[in-house]
């Protein structure tokens, strides 16, 4: 009975949040908060994952995510950080989705800006609607459907989206469905949805590369590690006030080299300005490593691995956030094998689980490797590439995660 009333004055303090959220962009309502619920870290889109015909200038750009958290209302922040224009949004709304690209119908809703129905992000910056009153659950999906003006070029995007997304001429931001569209799996210029929860939900966060970010997953079955540690915190009776941020991306290295800005640079982006996160995974590494060329540069590179986590685990603390440390998965057999990168990846992680500077460490390389085979991944739990995990392997690593990780 206490969860009905909760959810009736939740959806009554949402509608007076959306209400107020011209004047008051950050309001909050007694007995809930804004907490984030999906993410996808922005980065540069390469030129092959560049949007195919026709284009976003003009058209209508739907796009599907997956939320962790439920919540009464919500806000979403759009991204032009890699711009080199001005971004004009003509229109924008989100809705409940049905099944491929249609919305559930009567769920959608205008997106507004500071009031207004349109924004302009000028090149560098982001933007955050104002708050909306929505009812969505934990782990449902939503679709945000942009219309956007002639655009000259430099996306802000996330190309591993492993979730199709849809392009359409003109404006059919409020179609119940978009048959004829364009069909692409990449994000362009979403980079996070905030739902107004229960005053003590908060967010994991994982910092991570192509490991976090499903290389080797399904596309459309949001079965990455991330996802499948979502679904268990939902089942989990002590936990389903947690939410999980996937910033994975990837390519991504922790220091410098590989795709989008390195982990260490986007901490504060990605982790530090998350509304209501409370904890950090770094489960990054193993790029760096893979991109080392020759003599002792694998063992100066994880020094420099070693340096760059204690750094951000003082960063992160100093904000009050929990850190774990992932170890690195093995590569055995991939194109990163080789005698000396394996023994940097060895050092990596004796000094993760002995050292004692996390909180806590999660050990995905106990639970992934090959007993008898300690430098490779286990054969049923590999892509194929023997470097990214397949649907199972990502199943057997949000396992290893302790939920008691997550307690109050």
């Amino acid at each position: 009975m206490w969860r009905a009333h909760a959810r009736r004055w939740l959806a009554f303090a949402a509608i007076a949040t959306a209400a107020c959220a011209r004047a008051h962009p950050n309001a909050s309502v007694p007995g809930a908060d804004w907490t984030g619920s999906w993410t996808a870290a922005p980065q540069l889109t390469e030129p092959r994952n560049l949007p195919p015909a026709p284009g976003l200038s003009g058209g209508t750009l739907r796009q599907v995510v997956h939320l962790s958290l439920g919540g009464s209302a919500l806000r979403v922040r759009l991204s032009n950080e890699f711009g080199t224009a001005p971004l004009a949004v003509i229109r924008a709304q989100v809705a409940r989705s049905g099944a491929g690209s249609a919305i559930v119908a009567g769920s959608g809703r205008a997106l507004t800006f500071s009031g207004r129905d349109s924004t302009t992000i000028a090149a560098g910056a982001s933007a955050l609607s104002d708050a909306v009153a929505l009812q969505v659950e934990a782990l449902s999906d939503v679709t945000v459907s942009l219309q956007l003006g002639a655009f000259a070029g430099g996306h802000t995007g996330h190309p591993g989206s492993r979730t199709t997304s849809y392009m359409a001429a003109g404006d059919q931001v409020s179609a119940d469905s978009l048959p004829s569209a364009v069909r692409v799996e990449h994000w362009y210029f979403i980079a996070g949805i905030e739902v107004l929860s229960g005053h003590d939900a908060s967010s994991v966060v994982i910092l991570g590369n192509s490991i976090a970010d499903g290389r080797g997953s399904t596309t459309n079955l949001n079965n990455r590690w991330p996802d499948n540690l979502a679904r268990r915190l939902q089942q989990n009776p002590r936990t389903p006030w947690v939410g999980v941020l996937n910033a994975g991306i990837g390519g991504n290295a922790v220091v410098r080299g590989g795709l989008g800005p390195p982990a260490l640079e986007r901490l504060e982006r990605d982790v530090l300005q998350q509304r209501g996160a409370r904890w950090v995974i770094v489960s990054e590494g193993v790029n760096d490593i893979g991109g080392a060329r020759g003599g002792d540069a694998a063992q100066l590179i994880a020094g420099e691995l070693i340096t760059a986590y204690q750094q951000m685990i003082a960063r992160a603390r100093a904000e009050g956030l929990r850190v774990y440390g992932a170890t690195i998965l093995p590569f055995g057999g991939s194109q990163y094998d080789d005698a000396s990168r394996e023994a940097a990846r060895q050092r990596v992680n004796a000094w993760i689980k002995s050292a004692g500077a996390f909180d806590a460490v999660i050990d995905f390389d106990a639970a992934m490797r090959d007993p008898s085979a300690p430098a490779r991944l286990r054969a049923d739990l590999d892509s194929g590439d023997h470097l990214h995990p397949n649907a199972a392997g990502y199943v057997v690593m949000a396992g290893a995660v302790d939920l008691k990780l997550f307690r109050r």
